[in-house]
């Protein structure tokens, strides 16, 4: 080892931050003529951060500011995008009104935090914005009655590596965050859009959602159900975030598919599916093994697998159908943690060609 200690992950910005400050700066030009550069902006939990502008232009009754997107060490989609903000004098007692400008999407399925219909800003955002115009009004005495429409630079184009499809959110990207603060390689993000899309599924009526750890697992479940595009949630190695709030907002049925090694963890009852955070434990597959009547010798030696698929194909070529039990065991692992939710489960164990190996189905 080198000694050297590790460099820590720079925090970020979130786009509802970002809106705020573009807001906040053209909003204070209206008011006084001069765009504040850099533009500093109160934070929902307390303290404040500045942001330098990336352009700017005051017209009559109008001004626009723009800030480039910092996520920090997220590895996030918007990360260095242009967030616009144009901010627009309306008459008297129009309040703070929000607009989807290029790039921001719109709503389309009940719900999600906004309305159907509403701009894509969430509420958190809608609030840091709305207090930045009326902190700037009670300093100035300019009435805080304004059009403010918020743009992402190829926000649409981004918005194609998001769920925002699946969730309704057509046109673009969500403007999003609850603190203004990305905090890097976060899981809260993702987590956050599996809630969303059980909301989505459950205000719109849908009895029948599917969680998949990949797009192999999730194919599957396509060639086998027409279903809604809404109904599949993009639940990736977070089972735990998935489960937990079905358990407390439960829809009918859910099918569960994924491949064997994640949903091996899962019925050992890890609630991380990643490899960084959970591990196979053999001794369990050994187990497996042994409910299947497999022979002493490939139970013996599965105990000193490197790795779950080293142990399925040790088993298919001798025969044994170890994927079966390993969907009844994921299926009362998940039932375990449903608790008494009136969810009915359906487990797909998928192999990397997409094809079902074993099947725990439903309870009705």
């Amino acid at each position: 080892m080198s000694g050297t200690k590790p460099t820590e992950l720079r925090r970020g910005w979130t786009t509802g931050a970002c809106a705020t400050g573009a807001a906040k700066a053209a909003f204070q030009a209206l008011a006084t003529g001069t765009f504040p550069d850099p533009v500093e902006i109160a934070l929902p939990r307390g303290g404040t951060t500045s942001f330098a502008l990336a352009g700017h232009t005051l017209e009559k009754g109008r001004a626009y500011a723009a800030i480039i997107k910092d996520a920090g060490d997220d590895p996030d989609v918007t990360h260095g995008a242009l967030v616009r903000v144009d901010v627009r004098r309306l008459q008297p007692g129009s309040g703070v009104v929000f607009k989807a400008g290029e790039g921001v999407g719109t709503a389309t399925r009940p719900g999600l935090p906004i309305p159907p219909g509403e701009p894509a800003i969430n509420p958190v955002p809608r609030q840091m914005i709305s207090q930045a115009i009326a902190d700037v009004a009670m300093s100035t005495g300019e009435p805080g009655d304004v059009e403010v429409t918020v743009s992402i630079e190829d926000g649409e184009a981004l918005a194609e590596k998001t769920l925002n499809g699946r969730l309704g959110i057509i046109g673009g990207l969500s403007i999003l965050g609850t603190t203004g603060i990305v905090r890097p390689f976060s899981c809260a993000a993702w987590i956050a859009s599996i809630h969303r899309g059980i909301d989505v599924a459950r205000a719109t009526g849908l009895s029948h959602v599917v969680a998949a750890t990949g797009s192999t697992s999730e194919d599957a479940v396509r060639a086998r159900y027409d279903l809604d595009d809404a109904a599949y949630l993009d639940m990736g190695d977070f089972a735990g975030g998935l489960l937990k709030y079905l358990r407390a907002h439960p829809v009918p049925k859910l099918t569960l598919s994924g491949g064997f090694a994640k949903f091996t963890k899962l019925a050992q009852g890890a609630l991380d599916l990643h490899s960084a955070r959970s591990q196979v434990d053999f001794a369990f597959l050994a187990e497996l093994l042994e409910k299947a009547h497999a022979p002493a010798d490939l139970i013996r030696r599965s105990l000193e697998a490197n790795t779950a698929k080293e142990v399925l194909d040790e088993a298919t070529v001798q025969g044994i159908d170890i994927s079966l039990p390993l969907a009844q065991e994921t299926k009362a692992a998940v039932r375990g943690i449903l608790r008494d939710a009136p969810v009915d489960i359906q487990v797909l164990i998928v192999d990397r060609s997409g094809n079902v190996t074993g099947e725990a189905g439903w309870d009705e």
